[in-house]
C-alpha cells in the first residue's frame, strides 16, 4: 500500500492542463482563462456624474449653506446616455442624472439633497420646470464625479492569463465589449459503474439487486467542480462487458470506474486494465477507500487517465473527493484544489483500528470561537446517509489508534455553512 500523499503525487503528475477554447463570457464562469486580456477603450469613456444633482462649476457655489444659499440658473437638463451641448456658464447649472457625462465648463455635481429640491425627479414630460436652483452647501473641484478612464484606462491588463473567471471579471469583460474569451477547456469524464448486482435508476429493482448510485454520486462532484460527466452506464463482470464500456469512454479526458479494483473473484477492472493499459498502483494506506487504482488506457496515440475507485458508495466519494477532484482542477488549469484544513475539538471517540488513514465523515459547527467535529452515526462504508450529513472529514492519522472526546483533530472543509451557534 502507498500513502495517501504519494498516489496524490502520482495522479496529478501524469494528468496535465487541457487545451483552450473560445467561450462565450458568461459560458465560461468558473474557467481558467488561457490569454490575456487587455483594454481597447477607458471605462468610464468620459467624466460623468456619480449622482442626481445639479453639474456646476464648484467657484459658482463657494460660501452657500441652508442658511444662505446660493442662486443658479438652471440652464438645461441631462440624462444618462445623452451629451450635453453647449458649456455650463459661470453662474449656470445643468440638472444632471447618475451616469450622465459632465457638460463641459462644469467641474462638480451638487446633490439634490442639498439644493431647494427635495429629491429625484425624471425627465421629460414629467420633469420638473426650474428656471433657477438653491444651492445649500459648497462644492469642492470633483465633487461627485467619476473620472474618465478612473476604472480602466486603455491599452491596461484588465485580466491576467491564469485568473478563474467569476461573476466580476464576467461584468469586466462585458464592460469591454468582449463576447468570448478565451479559457482551458472543461474535462470530460467518462463514469463507468461496475457489477452485476447494480440496477440502473428508473428500472425495477430485481431480487439481489441494487440501485447504481456512484455514477451519479460521481458525476455530480464532477459537474460541482467543473467537469463534464459522461455517464457510460453499467458493466457486468466479465472482462467481455466491461473491456467493451471502457472502450466506449476512451474518448473522454479521463475515465472513472468504481467496484471492481479489490480481491474477489470477480474484481475484473484491474485485469481488464493491465491487459488494455497499465497499472500504477492499486491499493492507498486509507479507509474508506483501500482498493484505490490508478493507471491508463491506451486509445491510439492517446493515454487516457484511469481512476478504479471502491465499490462502496462512500469510499468512492471520499476517494474522488481527494484524488479525482485534484485532478479534475488540474486539467482545467486551476492550482488552489486544496480544501481548507482546520483543527476542531472531537466530540467523539474515533477508532482506527488497522493503521491506515481514517478520513470519517464529521460535522463541524463553531460554538464560543472553537470549532468541535462529531460524526454523522455510523462510519461503514456502504452508509451514504452519513456522507449525506458531512460537511467535513476528521482525520485520524495512520499512527494514531484513536482520537478520545475532547481531543483535536485535524478536519478538512468539504463545505463552509454551518455558523456560530
Amino acid at each position: 500500500m502507498i500513502s495517501v500523499e504519494e498516489a496524490l503525487e502520482r495522479i496529478l503528475s501524469y494528468v496535465s492542463v487541457l487545451e483552450p477554447e473560445e467561450k462565450r463570457i458568461l459560458d465560461a464562469l468558473g474557467q481558467v482563462l488561457a490569454e490575456d486580456v487587455t483594454s481597447s477603450i477607458d471605462i468610464p469613456p468620459l467624466d460623468n456624474t456619480a449622482m442626481d444633482g445639479y453639474a456646476v462649476r464648484a467657484t459658482d457655489t463657494a460660501g452657500a449653506t441652508p442658511e444662505r444659499p446660493v442662486r443658479l440658473r438652471v440652464a438645461g437638463e441631462l440624462a444618462a446616455g445623452h451629451l450635453y451641448e453647449g458649456e455650463v456658464e459661470p453662474g449656470a447649472a445643468v440638472r444632471i442624472m447618475t451616469g450622465a457625462p459632465m457638460p463641459a465648463g462644469a467641474d462638480a455635481v451638487v446633490p439634490f439633497e442639498e439644493t431647494n429640491e427635495s429629491g429625484t425627479h425624471a425627465f421629460g414630460r414629467f420633469s420638473k420646470a426650474v428656471d433657477s436652483v438653491l444651492v445649500c452647501k459648497a462644492a469642492r473641484p470633483g465633487d461627485n464625479v467619476r473620472q474618465a478612464a478612473e476604472d480602466v484606462c486603455r491599452g491596461a491588463l484588465v485580466l491576467g492569463r491564469g485568473a478563474v473567471l467569476r461573476p466580476a471579471h464576467v461584468g469586466i469583460l462585458a464592460s469591454l465589449g468582449r463576447t468570448t474569451v478565451r479559457v482551458v477547456r472543461r474535462p470530460v469524464v467518462a463514469i463507468l459503474s461496475t457489477g452485476d448486482e447494480l440496477a440502473q435508476v428508473g428500472e425495477p429493482l430485481r431480487p439481489g439487486a441494487i440501485y447504481d448510485s456512484n455514477s451519479r454520486s460521481v458525476a455530480a462532484m464532477v459537474l460541482q467542480n467543473g467537469g463534464i460527466p459522461r455517464i457510460l452506464g453499467i458493466a457486468r463482470d466479465t472482462v467481455e462487458d466491461l473491456t467493451a464500456k471502457i472502450r466506449q469512454g476512451l474518448d473522454a479526458d479521463m475515465l472513472i470506474t468504481s467496484a471492481g479494483v479489490s480481491r474477489g473473484d470477480y474484481d475484473v477492472v484491474k485485469d481488464v486494465l493491465a491487459r488494455e493499459g497499465e497499472v500504477d498502483f492499486w491499493t492507498v494506506r486509507m479507509k474508506p477507500g483501500k482498493p484505490l487504482a490508478f493507471g491508463a488506457f491506451n486509445s491510439g496515440q492517446r493515454r487516457i487517465p484511469h481512476i478504479g475507485l471502491p465499490g462502496n458508495p462512500v469510499s468512492s466519494m471520499v476517494t474522488f473527493e481527494l484524488f479525482g477532484r485534484p485532478a479534475v482542477f488540474k486539467m482545467m488549469g486551476k492550482t488552489r484544489w486544496q480544501r481548507p484544513v482546520i483543527r476542531a475539538t472531537s466530540e467523539e471517540r474515533i477508532v482506527n483500528t488497522d493503521g491506515r488513514r481514517v478520513y470519517a465523515r464529521a460535522v463541524v459547527t463553531q460554538r464560543g470561537g472553537r470549532y468541535y467535529a462529531s460524526l454523522t452515526g455510523p462510519q461503514g462504508s456502504g452508509i451514504l446517509t452519513s456522507m449525506s450529513l458531512a460537511n467535513a472529514l476528521a482525520i485520524v492519522p495512520e499512527d494514531s489508534p484513536t482520537v478520545e472526546p475532547g481531543e483535536e483533530v485535524s478536519v478538512v472543509m468539504l463545505e463552509w455553512s454551518q455558523g456560530e451557534d
